[in-house]
């Protein structure tokens, strides 16, 4: 598909984005209140050789931002495509005019191209009829004939990269499982920047890296960390991405059951969120110096698999009890975040599907963090600019003793279902050296899939966190140049 901007060309549909309050951006047409809600896609069929006109409705207009513009640009791809039309002018002139400076022209044209480029999504590549993507021309009219060439260009990697976090957790274990996504890892970045080193078995026995060991005893396939090292600027402080890559959750011997438990290869999602933003990362020209861990196993019952009451020691003289072999992405965070001080980071950012527990206290919009508070911040604020948000968490200490084991140092799950989520972020504090690091832990449970089509994401695996880590390491590197690559 081809995208440009200046003037208003023909083309089969012409889209108009309406804000409540916007005044009539359609010339003829009486706009019902109904025509401009959130979410509302509204077809006006030409007559002949008229082009068709499509409402795409984004809300009250003192809440329109560059995320209700990505929404209203996914729903209005999807509405496109299922009618069968090939070419599209969005009329984003008259709108960011209306807006009396919400937004610019710029910011405009790359929420628009990044919500139709992901809303456009599909993954259907097992199903013998493709969904149909017919728009073979996007023209954006803007005010003028200035070039938008690199902004088009930089938000187009950004949406492959979060594209290539959802079809990774997306694929089928018969696909996807922890062998095939190191093969993938490789070939994915081989011509990048970037260098990549797995740890096998005899590497991650001779490290000490027992969570991963253990966990992975039940599958046939071998565990593996992968680290992906990108490095244009090795004056600045590492900054660590830690993601947790359990290709699928079994629950291992506590296993899970249910009707259709096939969503347990979200259990990736961390990993997935990592690896779509090493892939922005990698194509962009960032002065950095970043690390990415992938913590890779499969979680499944098995004679060999471990079982309830086994002890895991770890290098830094920590032993677990396991009290649930369920609760294994906790156990394998830990050897990842363990290696990130290892390296020398000293930032690290860790996400993981970790628990349930999360959605329960912040629903399916918003991921949760813990750690770091200046840091948490300016996940929150690039969040709330990007969309793929999340809320600050306590970490609270007298919770500590939920971890408390008879037979080891700690256990892996508390004995009480409340507050899940917080004792979690505290078994992942007890790998973090705090005088070496600052470190916050992202708990994406609750944001890793959608249910139904919604905005610009399809059903299915969302890709977040991939542009947030993005952003976030962007934003710390530009910190890192403005401080002479000392830590800001």
């Amino acid at each position: 598909m081809k995208i440009t901007t200046g003037f208003v060309q023909t083309a089969d549909v012409t889209v108009y984005l309406c804000p409540e309050h916007a005044g009539q951006p359609v010339p003829q047409l009486e706009l019902r209140p109904g025509m401009k809600a959130r979410g509302a896609v509204t077809w006006f069929y030409g007559r002949g050789e008229e082009a068709h006109v499509l409402i795409v409705g984004l809300g009250p207009e003192a809440k329109v931002n560059a995320e209700r513009v990505r929404e209203a640009a996914g729903n209005a791809a999807r509405a496109v495509h299922k009618e069968g039309f090939a070419t599209v002018t969005v009329m984003l002139e008259s709108f960011v005019r209306a807006l009396g400076g919400a937004l610019s022209e710029e910011e405009a044209v790359r929420a628009w191209t990044e919500g139709w480029l992901l809303g456009s999504y599909a993954f259907d590549k097992y199903k013998s009829r493709k969904e149909a993507r017919t728009v073979e021309r996007l023209h954006l009219v803007c005010a003028s004939e200035a070039s938008y060439e690199e902004a088009l260009e930089q938000t187009a990697i950004r949406a492959e990269g979060a594209m290539f976090a959802r079809d990774l957790c997306n694929e089928p274990p018969n696909v996807l499982h922890p062998e095939s996504l190191v093969e993938l890892v490789r070939e994915r970045f081989a011509e990048r920047p970037v260098n990549v080193r797995v740890y096998g078995e005899q590497e991650l026995a001779d490290l000490g890296m027992n969570g991963l060991l253990t966990v992975a005893q039940g599958s046939r396939y071998k565990p593996a960390l992968i680290e992906l090292t990108f490095c244009t600027d090795p004056s600045q402080p590492l900054l660590a991405l830690v993601g947790k890559g359990i290709t699928f959750d079994m629950g291992g011997m506590n296993v899970k059951s249910g009707r259709d438990i096939s969503d347990a290869r979200f259990d990736m999602g961390g990993a997935c969120a990592v690896l779509g933003a090493m892939d922005m990362i990698s194509r962009s020209e960032l002065r950095a110096n970043i690390v990415a861990l992938i913590a890779v196993a499969d979680n499944m019952p098995d004679a060999a698999a471990f079982v309830p009451s086994t002890v895991v020691t770890y290098p830094n003289g920590l032993s677990v009890q396991v009290g649930n072999t369920d609760a294994e992405g906790r156990l394998v965070l830990a050897d990842a975040l363990l290696h990130a001080g290892r390296l020398g980071a000293r930032e690290v950012i860790d996400i993981a599907t970790l628990t349930g527990n999360v959605g329960e206290a912040l629903g399916l919009g918003l991921a949760g963090a813990w750690g770091d508070r200046k840091l948490v911040d300016t996940l929150a604020a690039i969040g709330e600019h990007c969309g793929d948000r999340l809320w600050p968490m306590p970490l609270v200490d007298d919770y500590e003793e939920l971890l408390r084991s008879d037979y080891a140092d700690m256990n892996n799950i508390p004995p009480i279902s409340y507050g899940g989520a917080i004792v979690a972020a505290l078994f992942l504090r007890r790998f973090v050296d705090a005088d070496a690091m600052r470190w916050v832990h992202i708990d994406m449970a609750n944001t890793v899939q959608a249910k139904a089509a919604r905005g610009y994401y399809p059903a299915g695996a969302t890709g977040y966190g991939a542009r947030l880590l993005a952003d976030f390491a962007v934003s710390r590197a530009d910190a890192n140049r403005s401080a002479g690559g000392g830590e800001a």
